[in-house]
C-alpha cells in the first residue's frame, strides 16, 4: 500500500475518540496518543506553533501516522495505556514506567476479598477492569463493603471457626451479587442503597443520608467495562473484512493478556472476481506471518478453512463481538479515508471506481459518465417550471443545466409535464446531434417515470438510455415496469450520488420557479391599480425596487414622483390593496 504524505491523512482521518500513532523515517513508534476527537488532535501537531521544545522534534521526525478508532474516550484511554505499555515510545514519559490503571480483584484465597490491585496474576482470581479513575475503584470498593459488611472483616479478628464458616457463606451466597455490582449491573444494589437512605433520612438521621447519596451520585461516572481490554480474553487475533468491486480492506487486531496491542488494515486490489471467503484466509496467513503472530485462536465473521492447529471463532454475542465489531469498524474507517485520500491524490481512479460502483448497483450496462435529473416545481397550481440537472463523472456540470416553462400543460399536472420536458429536452439533443446520457434520474415514483418512459419511446430512444425514478419518502429507486422498488444502503455512494442529483435538481428549479413567480405577482398586483401604466411603473419600480416599498411609501412621496392629483390617487389606491 502506497504511503501518502502526512498533508493527506490530515484530511481524511474521522473525528471519532481514538489513539494515534506516530512513526519515523525506520518506521519505529515514537509517540503514541490518545483523542476525543483524532481528526482536532492530530490536526493540531502540524499547524500550532508549538512552545514546547520536545514537540517541535517531535513534529520532525514524525515519517508516518496510524491511528485505531474506538467507542469512547475511555477506551482511547485505556488503549493509549496498552500500547505504550508494549511499544515505549521515545516521547511518551508519563506512562512508560511499570504502573498501569487498577483493577477491581475477586481473590481466589481461604479468606473471601475484593481488592485494587494493578497487577494481573494468573491465579484463578476474577479480574474487573481496568479503570481510568482511580476514585472510582476506592468508591467502588467502598459501596461493595457498605452493602456486604462482612467484606469488611480481617481473618485475625475471626477467632471461632464457625464465624469463619459464616463469612464463607455469607461471601458464597452474595458473589453473583458482588459480580453484578462490579459488572454495572446494580439496580439491585441501587434500590437496597435507596431503601436505607429513606430509612435513614426518616429517622432524621441526615448525615448518614447525605454519605449513602454521595456514593450513589459518584458511581454516574463509572464505567466498569472496557471494549479495549478485558482480563478473561488471553492472547486472540481477531481479523474483520469490507471490500468493493476493486478493493478488500482487512483489518487485524493482535491481544494479548486481554489488551489490544496491535491493529492493522491490510488494502488487497482484487484481480478477478474473489469473494471475501477467498480472500480473507489469504489475507490472515500474511498478517499472522508479517507480524509473528503464534496464536492459537482467531475470531473471524464467518467460517473459513484455516486447517486443524488453530482455533476459529465466530462469535455472536459477549466480549469478542465486541472485539470483532471494532475491528470491522477501523477497517470501514480505513476504506473510506482511502476513498478520501485517493479523491485528492488520484481522482482519475476515484471517478473509475465511483462510475463502476454506480453500474453495478444500479444494474446499468454501462459506466453512467452523463446524467441527467429531472425535477418539476408547481406549487399550489402556479407558474408550472420544470429542471434539469447534468452530472458528468459523478460532479455538477453546471453548463450543461436546463430550465423549462412548461408549456403545452394545463392546470398542476406533475405526469404530463414531466413527459413534456423529457420530450422537448431529448427532441433537441438528438435534432442537434449532442451526446445523450447512459442515465437519467426521474425525481418521483412510478407515475412520473411513467410519463418520463413515455416521451422516449415516442423518439425511439427508450433502449438508449437508462432511467429510474427516486421517491422522496423512503428513497425508493423504481425501473420501468417494475411495481417493486429497489432500496440502496442508505450510506451508499451510490445513493449519495442520486440523491445529490435530486436536490441540486430541487434548487434550480425551485429558483426559477419563485423568480417567474415573484414577477408575476409584481405584475398582477401593480396592474390591478388604475392610473398605472407602463410608464408609471417604470417610474415607480425604478425610484422604490419592490411593491413592498411602493406601497410602503408616504402619500408625499408618491406625489412628489408622479404628481399631486395622480400621485394622491394612486398613493390611496395602494391602501386599498
Amino acid at each position: 500500500m502506497e504511503q501518502l504524505p502526512i498533508t493527506i491523512q490530515l484530511k481524511t482521518i474521522p473525528s471519532d475518540p481514538g489513539v494515534y500513532q506516530y512513526f519515523d523515517k525506520n518506521n519505529t513508534v515514537i509517540y503514541v496518543g490518545k483523542a476525543k476527537n483524532l481528526k482536532r488532535r492530530v490536526t493540531s501537531y502540524f499547524t500550532k506553533v508549538h512552545d514546547n521544545a520536545k514537540t517541535r522534534i517531535l513534529v520532525k521526525k514524525i515519517h508516518r501516522m496510524e491511528h485505531i478508532v474506538v467507542p469512547t474516550e475511555v477506551d482511547a484511554l485505556l488503549l493509549e495505556n496498552n500500547l505504550i505499555k508494549k511499544y515505549r515510545p521515545r516521547y511518551n514519559i508519563l506512562l512508560k514506567d511499570d504502573k498501569t490503571y487498577p483493577w477491581i480483584c475477586i481473590k481466589k484465597n481461604p479468606f473471601p476479598q475484593v481488592v485494587s490491585t494493578r497487577k494481573l496474576i494468573r491465579d484463578g482470581s476474577e479480574y474487573f477492569g481496568p479503570y481510568p479513575n482511580v476514585k472510582t475503584v476506592y468508591t467502588l470498593i467502598e459501596l461493595i463493603k457498605d452493602i456486604y459488611p462482612f467484606l469488611n472483616h480481617e481473618l485475625n479478628h475471626l477467632t471461632k471457626e464457625n464465624d469463619i464458616n459464616k463469612v464463607h457463606k455469607l461471601f458464597e451466597d452474595n458473589k453473583t451479587s458482588i459480580r453484578h455490582l462490579i459488572n454495572g449491573n446494580f439496580k439491585t444494589s441501587i434500590d437496597k442503597l435507596q431503601i436505607q437512605m429513606k430509612k435513614h433520612a426518616s429517622n432524621l438521621e441526615f448525615e448518614e443520608a447525605n454519605t449513602i447519596k454521595l456514593k450513589l451520585d459518584s458511581l454516574k461516572n463509572y464505567q466498569s467495562k472496557s471494549t479495549v481490554v478485558n482480563s478473561k480474553i488471553t492472547n486472540l487475533d481477531v481479523f474483520s473484512i469490507i471490500s468493493d468491486e476493486s478493493y478488500a480492506y482487512v483489518n487485524f487486531f493482535q491481544v494479548a493478556f486481554g489488551s489490544i496491542i496491535r491493529s492493522h488494515t491490510l488494502e488487497i486490489k482484487k484481480k478477478l472476481e474473489e469473494t471475501e471467503a477467498e480472500i480473507l484466509p489469504i489475507a490472515i496467513v500474511e498478517l499472522r506471518q508479517r507480524f509473528n503472530s503464534q496464536s492459537k485462536e482467531i475470531c473471524i465473521p464467518f467460517e473459513v478453512g484455516l486447517g486443524p492447529k488453530i482455533k476459529v471463532t465466530i462469535p455472536k454475542l459477549g466480549e469478542k463481538k465486541k472485539l470483532l465489531d471494532l475491528s470491522q469498524r477501523n477497517a470501514k474507517f480505513f476504506r473510506m479515508e482511502r476513498f478520501k485520500q485517493m479523491k485528492i491524490v488520484n481522482p482519475e481512479r476515484h471517478i473509475k471506481r465511483l462510475m463502476n460502483q454506480l453500474k453495478t448497483d444500479l444494474h446499468l450496462k454501462e459506466e453512467p459518465t452523463h446524467i441527467e435529473c429531472f425535477d418539476n416545481s408547481n406549487i399550489q397550481g402556479t407558474n408550472p417550471t420544470a429542471a434539469c440537472v447534468v452530472f458528468r463523472n459523478g460532479k455538477p456540470f453546471k453548463k450543461d443545466y436546463r430550465h423549462f416553462k412548461i408549456k403545452t400543460v394545463e392546470g398542476p399536472d406533475d405526469f404530463a409535464s414531466m413527459e413534456e420536458v423529457v420530450h422537448r429536452r431529448y427532441k433537441r439533443l438528438s435534432e442537434e446531434g449532442h451526446s445523450l446520457p447512459q442515465l437519467i434520474v426521474i425525481d418521483g415514483g412510478k407515475g412520473q417515470l411513467s410519463s418520463a418512459v413515455k416521451s422516449l419511446d415516442r423518439l425511439g430512444l427508450r433502449e438508449q438510455i437508462a432511467i429510474i425514478g427516486i421517491a422522496k419518502r423512503l428513497e425508493e429507486i423504481y425501473y420501468p415496469g417494475d411495481s417493486i422498488p429497489m432500496y440502496l444502503n442508505k450510506k451508499s455512494e451510490t445513493l449519495k450520488v442520486i440523491q445529490q442529483l435530486r436536490n441540486e435538481a430541487h434548487r434550480f428549479g425551485l429558483k426559477l420557479h419563485r423568480n417567474i413567480r415573484s414577477k408575476n405577482a409584481l405584475k398582477s398586483r401593480l396592474d390591478q391599480i388604475e392610473g398605472i401604466g407602463p410608464k408609471t411603473k417604470e417610474k415607480l419600480l425604478k425610484r422604490f425596487k419592490s411593491f413592498k416599498r411602493i406601497k410602503a411609501a408616504s402619500n408625499k412621496e408618491i406625489t412628489g414622483l408622479l404628481g399631486g392629483v395622480k400621485g394622491v390617487k394612486i398613493f390611496q389606491k395602494l391602501q386599498e390593496l
